[in-house]
This record gives C-alpha cells, structure tokens and sequence, in this order.
C-alpha cells in the first residue's frame, strides 16, 4: 500500500496486523479519488473506520486541510499514527481511540463540519445509512459534503435518504463503493408568511 498521488505521492503505507482489518486496496482507492477529486481546496475529512488510516492520507496529500481518524481498535490506531507520520501529515491529523457513535457525540460537541467523510467498516455492518443520519443530526456535515461508503458488494444502500443523494455506485469484486452529496434539507417559508405587499 502506498499514497498515490499528491505532496506524499509514493510513500509507503503499513497495513494492519492480522485478518481483522481489510485495507482499501490501491485499484479501489485511485477509484474513488477520480470519482471524488481528484485532487482538493482544503476541508476537513473525517475517516471514522480509519483501519490504516490510507482513505484519509490521501485525502491530506491530495489538498485537504486536516483529517481527523478515528478506531476503536488499538492496533489500527497506532498503525494510524504510524502511517500519518511516514506520509509527513501528522501536523494535520488529530488520531482518536473510540467508536463510531460515540465518535459522533464527541465531534458534535467540538461543532466540527466536514467536507468529506469516509466510511469503511467491517462489512458485517450494514448500518451507515443510519451513522450518516447521526452525522446529519449532529450538523457534522458541510453543504455539498461528499461522503464515500465502501461495503460488501452484495448490500444495497438507498438512492437517496434525509439530506443524501447517491452519486455513484461502483463494484470491485466483492467490495462496492457508493458515494453521497449531502444537501441539508431547507423548509421553505409557508406562502404568505413572508408578510407580502403592505397596503395603506
């Protein structure tokens, strides 16, 4: 695994020890970033099942301002620490030990908004339709927000949910990647509310 393109192009990345963790391979990575970029005008990108943390790297190599990375599991995180350093974004990286729920608590607390959110679980979970509800609710996401989902090919998210509309759709054997613009539902005002023409 390496960093593909941008200011750490070529680095070498360390992958997670054991069978645990299902690294993004290369292919599929340079896959989402032509479908997303390829390339970015700063943001903040949130890698919630950061695994090595490799969605979130090329994101910062590529122009976003910071990642924030988040894993419950201990070995991933310090893969993480370890991956950010060899790519030279450390200094813009912020590396958290937790789930992804209570993730979400946490960030909502710090008022975060992301342009770019990254979500690749264990494929047993089939729930980021709902953790993305969670991001909504919490006003974590930017206007026009771009959210990947990788999963099991065989599981089908929703076209379009709450503020999220699919843009793409994409299988690789048995990993599929479905990415989302977030647009944040407006109610518009009621005919007549605005107060209308005054009369003398």
């Amino acid at each position: 695994m390496r960093v593909i393109a941008g200011s750490a192009k070529g680095r070498p990345l360390k992958a997670v020890p054991g069978m645990n963790t299902r690294p993004t391979t290369d292919k599929v990575k340079e896959a989402i970033f032509s479908m997303i970029g390829p390339y970015f005008d700063g943001g903040l990108v949130l890698d919630l099942f950061a695994g090595t943390g490799g969605l979130g790297i090329e994101a910062l190599s590529r122009g976003a301002d910071k990642a924030i990375f988040v894993d419950k599991e201990k070995q991933s995180v310090d893969v993480v620490r370890h991956n950010t350093a060899a790519a030279g974004v450390s200094g813009r990286s912020e590396i958290y030990r937790n789930d992804a729920e209570r993730a979400v608590k946490a960030l909502a607390k710090r008022e975060e908004s992301f342009r770019l959110v990254f979500l690749d679980p264990p494929y047993r979970m089939t729930n980021m339709d709902e953790l993305l509800g969670e991001l909504a609710a919490n006003g974590l996401l930017e206007q026009e927000a771009t959210i990947v989902v990788e999963h099991d090919a065989a599981h089908v998210y929703p076209e379009q949910f709450g503020g999220f509309e699919q843009r793409r759709s994409v299988k690789y054997g048995d990993t599929a990647v479905t990415i989302y613009t977030f647009r944040q539902l407006t109610t518009e005002p009621a005919s007549g509310e605005d107060g209308g023409e005054k009369h003398d």
